[in-house]
């Protein structure tokens, strides 16, 4: 028999630690998984945990009671998908050429980049230009204001910084374009840090609703973030459900059971989405923070 490996102190306290932030973690996302399948006077008498008590679907019921829901739904991903994808483009578009050391200029332009990060317009001022733009009530502008984030630019460029001169010189050895580089041994070699800020885009245009409340009065374009607001606004405010007719349905449920089973129905996509992109997240964000 092989003698058994000692575990030394500190690794037992880092796995210790480790389980401790991860049940930290993941007690708040049980305690809404069940206060959104429980009752309203489970939730009244503060008896749910993470468990479900007295079974429950009046919450759901009432966020599929909209029948635009799915059309929300659908909507949404189509307009993450394309965001994400422009977003994706022009940060490799900008960040490769700022890579490049022989780029003159370069270090005004990224400065230029980084004064963004903490300074902008504001609010009233990124209306004004959106509205003159003619992109009020148009899903143009829930994509294009916010169509490039300098922290994941900076990402993509200190990752692309990092790839050897050698490769590149031999590309260009062979009679290899800079067009043809990038999108044939760039871009192959950098997946994970694409995969990594593909993530951080989609997620933060599937959390947004600020930008469509501002933007969006048509509900036909209402992003499901927005429209799961109203949702809750709704339940909160007697004198409007009374007006649509839907005291019935709201005083079957809490504020707090519809708010859960909200936060449910917006979150499983991206949860369902995230495990399959996690290991090159972890790469990516790695690579992407070694300094040249």
């Amino acid at each position: 028999m092989h003698a058994l490996k000692k575990v030394s102190a500190g690794t037992v306290f880092i796995y210790a630690l480790v389980t401790v932030i991860v049940l930290v973690c993941l007690f708040p996302f049980l305690h809404i998984f069940a206060m959104s399948f429980s009752s309203n006077h489970a939730i009244m008498s503060n008896l749910v945990g993470i468990w479900p008590v007295e079974f429950s679907l009046n919450a759901y019921q009432v966020v599929f009671r909209d029948n635009t829901m799915i059309h929300s739904l659908l909507y949404t991903i189509l307009m993450t998908v394309t965001y994400t994808a422009i977003s994706v483009l022009l940060t490799i578009f900008t960040a490769y050429p700022l890579s490049k050391k022989e780029l003159k200029g370069r270090n005004v332009l990224l400065a230029f980049f980084i004064f963004t990060m903490y300074f902008s317009g504001g609010m009233i001022p990124d209306y004004l230009l959106v509205r003159n733009l003619g992109l009020i009530n148009s899903v143009w502008a829930l994509i294009l204001p916010g169509a490039i984030s300098t922290y994941n630019m900076i990402i993509m460029k200190t990752f692309f910084g990092s790839i050897p001169d050698s490769i590149k010189e031999s590309a260009r050895l062979d009679g290899c374009s800079e067009i043809r580089l990038l999108f044939t041994i760039v871009l192959p070699l950098s997946t994970a840090s694409i995969a990594t800020i593909s993530l951080f885009y989609a997620v933060g245009k599937w959390n947004a609703f600020q930008d469509a409340l501002f933007y969006i009065s048509d509900q036909a374009l209402y992003p499901l973030q927005l429209k799961l607001y109203n949702i809750v606004f709704n339940s909160m405010s007697v004198e409007i459900t009374a007006q649509e007719g839907m005291t019935d349905v709201f005083s079957n449920i809490t504020a707090e059971s519809l708010k859960a089973a909200c936060i449910m129905f917006a979150t499983l996509p991206i949860i369902l989405v995230y495990p399959w992109l996690q290991k090159y997240f972890i790469h990516g964000v790695m690579i992407g923070a070694v300094k040249e």
